[in-house]
């Protein structure tokens, strides 16, 4: 059986925080789907999700085990649809565990065949988040050092 993985996030933007989760994750399953979903606590994007699609795409365009696909469900739900038993998290705090390990909790009670797998940031982008990103962009400070493609 094919181990097929989700990683799942708004990705606003897609870091190279993410880009080393999705490295590492590529050694552990036959096939990576990004989903990019919609998060219901964020009101809009602060990047557009089509072009976030096409830079993922563009990034992975040799990689034929990455898939990006946008969605607007349950992540436990996405998984069944595309058959994927795993969901691919990176930690890099206390925090992010707290938060990451009540969300796996409840995919698990809904999708029973679904293991989260939990990768340990990378030391060098433990600091790098999203959110922190679009703060220093909207500000028009450089952001290239953070992300794995151009803005």
């Amino acid at each position: 059986m094919k181990k097929i993985a989700i990683f799942p996030g708004s990705f606003d933007p897609f870091t190279k925080g993410h880009h080393d989760i999705v490295l590492r994750g590529l050694s552990l399953f036959d096939e990576l789907i990004i989903g990019i979903g919609y998060n219901v606590a964020k009101k809009t994007r602060y990047f557009e999700i089509e072009d976030m699609v096409n830079k993922i795409k563009t990034l992975y365009k040799d990689e034929p085990k990455v898939k990006v696909i946008i969605y607007n469900e349950l992540t436990s739900s996405l998984a069944k649809k595309h058959n994927a038993n795993f969901l691919l998290r990176g930690l890099r705090n206390t925090t992010d565990f707290e938060y990451e390990n009540t969300i796996s909790q409840m995919n698990r009670k809904l999708n029973p065949e679904l293991e989260t797998v939990f990768l340990i940031t990378s030391p060098h982008f433990a600091a790098v988040s999203s959110t922190v990103i679009r703060e220093v962009h909207k500000f028009g400070a450089d952001i290239s050092e953070y992300i794995p493609y151009e803005v």
